[in-house]
């Protein structure tokens, strides 16, 4: 027979699991699963913008130091040599592909031999940056990539090639 209770309040019923009790080790799985599903694209995002400012600055750099370097040579053969030496060297320094790399050197005004003494010269370098882990099968590395060109100009001594 059951004991009467002196206690006002009911009887407790057996304990029921509590909310928190039912979702416990559920907070670590979410963490880990929105964390990489935040995570990774976070990642590529970054590894992408890294390769196409490189890309930027290395087309920035040589486009920029070749002009100067064409104008303040002493001839032709010193300028096309001293060009030659400062893209391989933006080639190498920002791992742009020289085989992609596009170099185009005009004068302004249009002169028979470029570059002339009073001109100036405009060197415009092009090249294409591949977006990273893009794989190479149907040309999806080619179709992503990303084209990046710079301009530079410099205007060249009207005692340009004197020496």
């Amino acid at each position: 027979m059951p004991r009467p209770s002196l206690s006002t309040e009911r009887p407790r019923e057996p304990k029921a699991e509590t909310r928190a009790e039912a979702e416990r080790g559920s907070a670590s799985l979410e963490f880990i699963v929105v964390g990489l599903v935040l995570l990774v694209p976070i990642v590529y995002l970054v590894v992408a913008l890294g390769a196409l400012q490189s890309a930027a600055l290395g087309a920035e750099a040589g486009a920029r130091h070749v002009a100067r370097a064409i104008a303040t040579a002493s001839g032709p053969g010193e300028a096309q040599q001293r060009a030659d030496d400062i893209l391989a060297t933006v080639n190498r320094e920002y791992r742009l592909d020289p085989a992609g790399t596009a170099v185009a050197i005009d004068c302004r005004p249009a002169t028979a031999t470029c570059p002339a003494a009073g001109s100036t010269v405009v060197v415009r370098i092009d090249t294409r940056v591949a977006l990273p882990f893009m794989p190479a099968i149907w040309g999806l590395d080619r179709a992503t990539a990303i084209p990046v060109e710079a301009m530079s100009a410099q205007k060249v001594s009207r005692f340009w090639g004197e020496s």
